[in-house]
């Protein structure tokens, strides 16, 4: 009876969290320097036991964990560009009131209506030049020497 039940149950149950999900770049790099940290702190663990028993193995793993030192502080330097990186591109806050949001929206508002006047009949590149050749004419001149 005990069994059934224990099956029934399911393995694995999520639970809920005030904290979101790091994004996918951002974890990346914090599992790196994790992993890049924990290596500098056994081989510095690995020459401070070769110098306390005097092996020639010592100085070669001094050099080596002061080199793993400078890429594990570097690797934890990249966690942070990395996080602050994504903040940028992405918006702090994934709310529909968030700033980068609204900035997209207006951006996005601004390139249709700018799609709009360049569809409707009279307007474009002819009607520059119409516009620009009454002005004076200088601007139709630059005009169709890039063209």
């Amino acid at each position: 009876m005990e069994h059934e039940t224990r099956s029934a149950r399911q393995l694995w149950v999520e639970d809920e969290k005030g904290r979101r999900r790091m994004p996918d770049p951002v974890r990346t790099a914090a599992v790196r320097a994790v992993l890049l940290t924990s290596v500098t702190l056994i081989q510095a663990m690995v020459a401070f036991f070769c110098a306390v028993t005097g092996s020639w193995l010592a100085f070669p793993m001094l050099l080596s964990s002061v080199g793993s030192t400078v890429v594990a502080t570097w690797s934890v330097l990249d966690v942070w560009v990395t996080r602050q990186v994504w903040r940028q591109r992405n918006g702090v806050v994934s709310e529909p009131s968030s700033t980068a949001r609204q900035l997209r929206r207006e951006r996005r508002r601004a390139r249709k209506a700018a799609r709009a006047v360049e569809s409707e009949p009279g307007h474009g590149a002819a009607a520059i030049r119409r516009t620009s050749e009454a002005r004076g004419g200088t601007e139709s001149r630059a005009l169709s020497e890039v063209a």
